[in-house]
Order: C-alpha cells, then structure tokens, then sequence
C-alpha cells in the first residue's frame, strides 16, 4: 500500500474516496467501494480546529492504510492538515486538490462530509461539479443504528467490543511494540506481553478480554493491576494462551473479541491467580 504525502502526488485519472475513514467501518467501506485511490486527513482535522473536540483515533494512519488495501485500495493521498490548509475554501479543495492535484475523474463521499473553511463544502457542491462524476453515499445503519466513527469510539471506550464489531466489520484491534514488566505475570504463572496505551488512540475500559494476540487466542488485562502498587499507569497485558516464545521488543496486533469481567482488587494474590486461571479458560472458550 502506497502512503503518499498530498504534495507529492502525481496527478492521473483516478477515482478518489475523500474522507477521515478514522476506523474503516461498514460506511467506509462503502464510500470506498470502487475507488482506486483515497484521500484522508492527518491529523485529524479537528485537532487543529478544534482541538478541545478532538477524538482519540481508533486507526492511526499506516493501520488506516493497511485495513484501506485489504478493500483494493492501491494508493492513499495524506493531506498534512494544518492551520493555513484549515483556511483553504471549498472551491480551493475542489480546484486545486481534487482536480489539480489528483486529476479525479470520479469522486465518492459520505453524505455527511463537509470541507473546506468554515466546512462550507458538502456532498451537493461536489455533485454539483461537471468536472468529475459524484457518488454520494447515504449514511449506513445496522441494527437500527448509523455507523459512526464516534459511535463506535463510544462502544470501545466503554468496553463493548464485541458490539462495536457489527459496526466495524471487524474486531477492534490495538498494535504496539512489546515492552519489558515487572515480571510478576511470569511470578504468577502467565507470562504477559506488554504494551504502553499511545494516549492520542481509543482503547477499551479496564478490564479483562478474551481477544486474540498474533493470531493466538489471549486473556488480556487493561489497567493498572491493583492487587499491586507498581505506579506504572495503565498497562495492556496480553496472556498468549499455549505459547512459548520471547516477544520483547516486536510488534504485537491485539484483536479483542469479548469483555470477560471488569479489573477489581482480590482478597488475595492465591484468589487472583484463581481468577485469572478462569479467565484464561473462559478466553480459550471464546476464542474457539
């Protein structure tokens, strides 16, 4: 998959998908359908609007690029957004980077996108253009509700994960280089791959997910083990059920399929080990 900076794209007849895309969920996907190109934002826009508005990300851009090609997607266009492009007008957008730049001989976007200063560029203006023939793409529901980008932030925040899979299309995943512990994972009987949460993306409330890690089912724990007082923050800790290896230092793809139970403190260390030994079993099950 090809990232392309918007300076440095060569202009040809393309068919371009505009958009953030942030989770390339179920609507995405179908503004992207028959696209060969996509243009997206980085940041997101409203980091640099409105950076209080700001959402956390649920993919950042080289993921949004990969879950991108997996749709056939050959090429993505990144605009580096910031504030002189946030003054850029509507007509600015469509003469200079859709046409200009790209050379779009087809465009497809959501209903609900805006563009340009103020956001004063729709869906309409762009249909309304003869230059370059418009698909726009009406919002998408599923299970009586629309597939969004916040909805669905919503969902992972609060831990609903499986649910947020019907909206996504896929398991919300979480990619990180593993970083070395404490060792009492090891101390406990189940070794844990380690991740540090990157503050700018969306991950799930604390607790306990059967998931799976690698392509190996896992019991993963969110938090900040209270059993003990280890002043690290919050920690991702994957437990690869049936595997025997030294993870340190390489990447891990956690894919997260249920939440098990929340994170609570136990009456003992034995008593956590108990629980922790049932939650590997239930995360085997659920995984199967």
């Amino acid at each position: 998959m090809r990232i392309t900076p918007l300076p440095e794209v060569e202009p040809r007849p393309r068919r371009v998908a505009v958009g953030v895309f942030d989770g390339v969920h179920l609507g995405h996907r179908e503004v992207v359908r028959g696209a060969d190109t996509v243009l997206t934002f980085d940041p997101h826009p409203l980091a640099v609007i409105q950076p209080a508005a700001a959402p956390k990300l649920l993919t950042p851009t080289p993921v949004k690029a990969e879950l991108l090609g997996e749709l056939g997607v050959d090429e993505v266009a990144v605009i580096p957004f910031d504030e002189e492009f946030s003054r850029r007008s509507a007509e600015s957008f469509v003469d200079d980077v859709i046409v200009g730049a790209l050379g779009a001989t087809h465009v497809s976007v959501g209903r609900n996108f805006r563009f340009g200063h103020r956001a004063r560029g729709d869906a309409d203006m762009l249909a309304a253009d003869p230059r370059f023939e418009t698909r726009v793409v009406e919002l998408v529901e599923v299970e009586g509700e629309t597939v969004s980008s916040s909805h669905i932030r919503g969902l992972v925040l609060a831990g609903e994960v499986a649910h947020a899979i019907a909206f996504l299309g896929r398991r919300f995943q979480i990619r990180g280089t593993v970083v070395r512990g404490d060792g009492r994972g090891r101390d406990l009987g189940y070794p844990t791959a380690n991740l540090v949460p990157d503050e700018q993306l969306v991950r799930p409330d604390q607790g306990v997910y059967a998931a799976f890690a690698n392509g190996h089912p896992a019991a993963v724990n969110i938090g900040v083990r209270p059993q003990f007082e280890t002043g690290r923050g919050v920690l991702i800790e994957a437990y690869l059920i049936d595997f025997e290896g030294d993870l340190y230092d390489t990447e891990l793809r956690i894919d997260f399929v249920e939440r098990l139970r929340g994170e609570r403190l136990f009456p003992s260390v034995e008593e956590l080990v108990a629980q922790i030994g049932r939650d590997v079993e239930r995360a085997r099950e659920v995984c199967a």
